[in-house]
């Protein structure tokens, strides 16, 4: 059927929905003088999938409006081919009924009648104009015609019945058509054996067409029940087409037949909805080796994927199962750039890989685990379960998570990395640092022969590390969703997150200023290694006054320091001015005649500048876009540490145990760090202005 789209909908303003019917040709005493009638339960009030809307439909029927009694009644909804009219169209008992007449003299018609009596199962589209339609999005519900469905789904709240028309292919599974035809020989039949013979051909020519809600049965009025007798004349009027038999049957062993014969009408029924005609050869051995539907999904969906070769032949024998294969592919599907890909997989994984670009949650899930798993819609529970129990599944999506969990790790700015000092510490308690800082200068060794003992005076700083993580999880809306690229891509967003936490952790507590144990700020004048004024700008007289204060740190016991900086760290504003400072051999200085005179940069290549984001972000404490620093190579002396449980500076995935009554499997993502503040002599801040 033609659907137009509403401009501000973009839905269909008009649709039409396959249900069953029941024909039926009137005898000399029925209303419609001889013409044969037609009955049917057109909508039972569920779901349906309707041609233009992207999600199921359901109509609601308290807004249905039928303006007329007699709608017209087609063939295919083609105008011209016109086959009857209703006389009843009703909304009863949550259902949509309708009954007419097949009262168009038409070749159509005809064909209708004639078909009917032949066994066709006909079925019936009604057609109505969108007047109000609603979208219930995923994860809400709604209540409609009694029942309640989950979104997403389309609500149709106003329409209009416009027409019927007959069809030979169905789609409303709630509904169930039938069609039974007499025989034409009744008429040379004895008396007494004819109302026998009749009433057993009517059983034995039943047949119905798929699903759960049975028809309504003609009724008394409109289907004739008098068995003809020696004083009756043989009827003349056309053959009953209708059901009417199967109301008053006690034939055991007829119902049971009839009932097999429903079913396997359903079972082929639904065979060819699964194929959809795409897949003819599977279509006719699930037919004739009487398959469920559920083997029928499997054989299609094999069918369907992309065909991988058992085995590729290379140094390393990779084959298609290969864990790495599947890892690639989880990749690949995350939008990763090929260039990372590559560099984590030998060719033979990433063409196997290749061959599986574009599969679902669940294919991946099933090809990964090596088995057979049932659909996730009818057994959720029952597809996590089969999926888990083995342990491929959960090893390769762990590996996935971690992989995709280190790449957003590495997408966030480290520049911390640089400042301070990497440790590791063995377990979560409070560890103390310390650091010599007696005098260890050799001395002469006198006439005895005795050399004297080191200094041990030391210096104590604090570290402990704790644990930073997150749950996410592959959920049941990703797997129904069957959408592989969003279970990588939480990772990812996870390990960005990660990062960012030790980042901001260093930079808060480095713009912090934090107190020491002698009550005064890290930074601070007392320390000789805080400067601010005018003159205390990134220049090359601020960077040799930097470097003087730097240079001006002693020991304890009063001896110089010794160690010189070595790193410029500078906010984003200054980075290009310390690049050029650093870089240039020559600079131009302008004096007091605004002359321009060449002058040599002392400082050219002294320090590596080092840029960081966060010291000018203004959510963090004491922020600024002009205070810059000078700091000694950290592992020589770190005026900020950042240690890691046992050295492990990646944050880890791990799968935890199953709880299958969420309908999803959780994972965590954590790191183990700490960060503190270390030796104030280790760095200089000057502030940059007044």
């Amino acid at each position: 059927m033609t659907m137009t789209l509403s401009p501000t909908q973009q839905l269909p303003d008009q649709f039409s929905f396959i249900c069953p019917l029941t024909i039926e040709a009137a005898g000399e005493k029925t209303s419609g003088g001889g013409v044969p009638q037609f009955k049917m339960v057109a909508y039972t009030g569920g779901l349906m999938r309707i041609e233009g809307f992207p999600h199921p439909v359901v109509v609601d029927l308290e807004g249905l409006a039928i303006d007329r009694q007699d709608i017209p009644v087609r063939l295919d909804h083609q105008s011209r081919q016109g086959v009857g009219h209703t006389q009843r169209v009703a909304v009863e008992n949550g259902s949509l009924v309708a009954e007419g007449l097949v009262s168009r003299d038409t070749s159509w018609a005809r064909d209708v009648i004639r078909s009917g009596q032949n066994g066709f199962p006909w079925q019936a589209s009604i057609g109505a104009a969108v007047i109000d339609a609603q979208f219930i999005p995923n994860g809400q519900n709604v209540t409609v015609n009694g029942r309640t469905f989950d979104g997403p789904i389309h609500v149709v709240r106003k329409a209009i019945l416009k027409e019927i028309s007959f069809v030979d292919n169905g789609a409303d599974s709630s509904t169930s058509a039938r069609i039974a035809a007499n025989s034409k020989e009744q008429s040379s039949m004895p008396h007494g054996t004819q109302s026998q013979a009749t009433t057993a051909q009517q059983q034995s020519a039943t047949t119905t067409v798929a699903d759960h809600a049975p028809v309504t049965p003609p009724t008394t009025e409109n289907t004739p029940s008098k068995a003809p007798t020696s004083d009756s004349p043989t009827p003349t009027s056309p053959p009953a087409i209708a059901a009417r038999a199967t109301e008053d049957v006690s034939d055991a062993p007829m119902m049971q037949m009839r009932k097999q014969m429903a079913e396997e009408t359903r079972r082929i029924q639904a065979i060819r909805s699964t194929c959809e005609g795409k897949h003819p050869d599977i279509e006719a051995q699930a037919i004739e080796e009487g398959w469920d539907v559920t083997k029928t999904e499997l054989h299609v969906l094999r069918a369907s994927r992309p065909q991988v070769p058992m085995a590729i032949q290379s140094s390393g024998a990779q084959r298609p199962n290969n864990p790495q294969v599947f890892e690639a592919v989880a990749l690949m599907a995350s939008g990763l750039p090929s260039s990372r890909v590559q560099a984590l997989y030998a060719e033979p994984v990433l063409e196997a890989a290749d061959k599986l670009r574009g599969i679902g949650v669940q294919e991946f899930c099933e090809m990964a685990c090596g088995q057979q798993l049932p659909r996730f819609r009818r057994d959720a529970t029952g597809w996590l379960q089969a999926a888990f129990s083995s342990a491929s599944l959960p090893g390769v999506l762990s590996n996935i998570a971690n992989k995709m969990l280190l790449e957003g790790y590495n997408y966030v700015e480290d520049a911390w990395r640089r400042i301070a000092k990497i440790a590791s510490v063995n377990d979560f308690k409070e560890h103390t640092r310390y650091r010599m800082t007696g005098s260890f200068k050799f001395q002469q060794v006198g006439p005895d022969g005795e050399i004297k003992h080191g200094q041990l005076d030391e210096q104590q700083f604090g570290q402990k590390a704790d644990t930073h993580g997150i749950m996410f999880a592959l959920t049941r809306q990703m797997i129904i969703n069957d959408d592989l690229g969003a279970f990588t891509d939480i990772p990812r967003q996870i390990g960005m997150g990660a990062a960012e936490s030790i980042a901001e952790a260093v930079w808060s507590l480095w713009l912090r200023n934090p107190t020491q144990a002698d009550g005064k700020a890290f930074f601070h004048t007392d320390h000789n290694n805080y400067s601010e004024g005018a003159d205390t700008a990134l220049s090359i007289d601020g960077l040799t006054a930097a470097e003087i204060l730097f240079a001006q740190q002693v020991k304890p016991n009063g001896k110089p320091l010794g160690i010189m900086p070595s790193l410029l760290l500078v906010p984003p504003g200054l980075k290009v001015a310390a690049e050029m400072l650093m870089k240039s051999l020559q600079l131009n200085e302008t004096t007091t005649t605004n002359k321009a005179k060449p002058a040599t940069n002392p400082h050219a290549g002294k320090f590596d500048v080092v840029s960081s984001v966060y010291l000018s972000n203004t959510s963090f404490t004491n922020a600024s876009n002009k205070a810059w620093y000078l700091l000694a190579d950290p592992n020589r002396l770190s005026a900020i540490e950042v240690a890691f449980l046992n050295g492990v500076d990646r944050p880890t995935v791990e799968k935890t145990d199953a709880d299958f009554s969420t309908l999803g499997v959780q994972f965590r993502g954590y790191i183990d760090f700490g960060v503190r503040e270390q030796d104030h002599r280790g760095a200089v801040k000057f502030k940059g202005e007044a």
